[in-house]
C-alpha cells in the first residue's frame, strides 16, 4: 500500500518517497507497524493537531504508528473534512494540545472527545457540501489561472536577463559566436572571460576565533531561490553557529549554490544591514573593479551561466561544482559602460513585471481568505445553503 502523509495544507497526500527535497523526514526500512488509513477515514497526526494536520483520505495508504486513524459515524465525510478543518475547529484542536515545545504539541485523544462540533441533518450536511465544492472549485480555478500567470511572468523575466546580458541593447549590433555553447552569439565588440578572472570567490569566511557573542543571520540552500533570492533566515550568535556557516558576504557581492545547484539558489547583495553568514554550499563571488556588480549578478543569474554550472557539477543525488571549477565557467564581457546600460534597461523592465507578479499575488491572497471566510461562515450555519446550492445570507 501506498506511503501517506497528512498535512496542514493539503490533508492527506500520497506521499513522494523518491524526492528528497520534499521528503525531509525519516522513513523506516521496516514499515510492519504502520496503520491502514483507508479511504473515507478520518486521519490525524496528532502532534500537529493544532495547525490543522488532519482530514479525510481520499486514497487507501499506511500511515505513521504515531497517527490516528478514525471512523466516521453517522456524519456525510465532505462535510466532516470541510467543518473539521476551517479555522474555528483548527482553534479547538490547539487549545486540546499540550507540550513545552510549540512544535511538538500533542493532542490526547480524550481532551479532543471534549471538542464540540455543530452537526445539521444530514440533508443539509450534503448541500452544504455540495455548495461548497462547487465555490471551491470556481476559487481554486481562479487562483490556478492566477499562478500560470505568475509563472509565465517569470518565465519572461528570464527571457529578458538572457536576451539582455548576451545580445546587448542594440538590436542591429553585429554578432560572433562565443565559443561557448550556453552562450551562443555574442555582439562583436565582447570579450568573454572566465568568472575567475572578474571575480574572487569565497576569500572571507568566520574565524574560529570570532567572538562568540557575534551575531549573524544563517542563510542555508533551501532559503533561497533564483527569482526571489534570500526567502527567509536563522539568528544565531556564534557560541551556536551551525558547523557550515561559514561563508561572508558584504555588499555587492553575489551568492550562487554549488551544492544541489540545480535549485538555482543565486542572490545579489544589494545592502549591507544585515550580516549574512551563508552554508559551505555557497560560492561568494566578489567582484573585481572591471565589472559591474549587477552585471555579474544577473548574469549568474541567465540560463548562459547556470546551464554551465549544472552541467560541470558532479555526483546524482546532490550535483555539486567546486570554486576551480566554478571559476572556470564563463561570462560574456561588454565594456563596464556598457554593463551599466544594459542593468539599468534590466532592472526598468523587471520592475515593470514585478509590479505585475505583486498585484497578482495579492488577488490570490484574497481568494484564498474569501475561499476560507466562505467555508467557515458555511460550516458554521452563518450562511443558508438552499437545495440548488446557492447561498444568501
Amino acid at each position: 500500500m501506498p506511503l501517506l502523509s497528512i498535512t496542514r495544507e493539503q490533508g492527506v497526500i500520497k506521499r513522494d518517497t523518491e524526492n528528497k527535497d520534499v521528503n525531509h523526514n525519516y522513513i523506516p526500512d521496516d514499515l510492519s507497524n504502520y496503520k491502514r488509513l483507508l479511504k473515507g477515514q478520518f486521519g490525524m497526526n496528532k502532534m500537529k493537531a493544532w495547525q490543522g494536520s488532519y482530514g479525510i483520505s481520499d486514497f487507501d495508504g499506511i500511515v505513521s504508528p504515531a497517527y490516528y486513524v478514525f471512523d466516521l459515524i453517522g456524519i456525510e465525510p465532505r462535510f466532516f473534512h470541510l467543518a473539521i478543518r476551517s479555522k474555528i475547529f483548527v482553534s479547538y484542536f490547539g487549545q486540546s494540545s499540550d507540550g513545552v515545545r510549540i512544535g511538538q504539541w500533542d493532542l490526547s485523544k480524550s481532551r479532543m472527545k471534549e471538542i464540540p462540533f455543530m452537526i445539521p441533518p444530514k440533508p443539509e450536511q450534503t448541500r452544504i457540501a455540495n455548495f461548497l465544492d462547487r465555490k471551491s472549485a470556481q476559487i481554486d480555478k481562479a487562483i490556478s489561472q492566477k499562478e500560470r500567470l505568475i509563472e509565465l511572468l517569470k518565465e519572461r523575466r528570464q527571457i529578458i536577463i538572457q536576451n539582455t546580458v548576451t545580445r546587448g541593447l542594440d538590436p542591429n549590433v553585429k554578432l560572433k559566436d562565443s565559443g561557448v555553447e550556453w552562450i551562443g552569439m555574442i555582439p562583436e565588440h565582447w570579450e568573454v572571460k572566465r568568472l575567475k578572472y572578474l571575480t574572487k570567490i569565497n576569500k572571507k569566511t568566520l574565524s574560529e576565533n570570532t567572538n562568540p557573542n557575534y551575531e549573524f543571520e544563517y542563510v542555508d540552500i533551501g532559503n533561497v531561490t533564483l527569482y526571489d533570492g534570500i526567502i527567509s533566515t536563522e539568528s544565531y550568535s556564534f557560541r551556536y553557529a551551525p558547523l557550515r556557516a561559514r561563508r561572508i558576504a558584504d555588499e555587492g557581492d553575489t551568492i550562487i549554490s554549488t551544492v544541489r545547484t540545480y535549485l538555482k539558489a543565486i542572490d545579489y547583495i544589494d545592502h549591507n544591514k544585515c550580516k549574512y553568514i551563508f552554508s559551505t554550499g555557497f560560492a561568494i563571488l566578489k567582484p573585481e573593479s572591471h565589472i559591474y556588480t549587477k552585471y555579474l549578478a544577473y548574469f549568474v543569474r541567465s540560463e548562459s551561466f547556470t546551464k554551465q554550472v549544472i552541467v560541470n557539477s558532479k555526483g546524482m543525488s546532490y550535483p555539486a561544482i567546486n570554486s576551480f571549477s566554478l571559476g572556470n565557467l564563463c561570462l560574456a564581457h561588454p565594456s563596464y559602460n556598457e554593463q551599466t546600460k544594459i542593468v539599468k534597461h534590466i532592472e526598468k523592465q523587471l520592475n515593470n513585471i514585478d509590479k505585475v507578479i505583486n498585484q497578482t499575488q495579492q488577488q490570490i491572497q484574497k481568494l484564498k481568505e474569501y475561499k476560507t471566510v466562505l467555508i467557515d461562515n458555511a460550516v458554521t450555519g452563518k450562511i443558508k445553503v438552499n437545495e440548488k446550492s446557492t447561498a444568501y445570507g
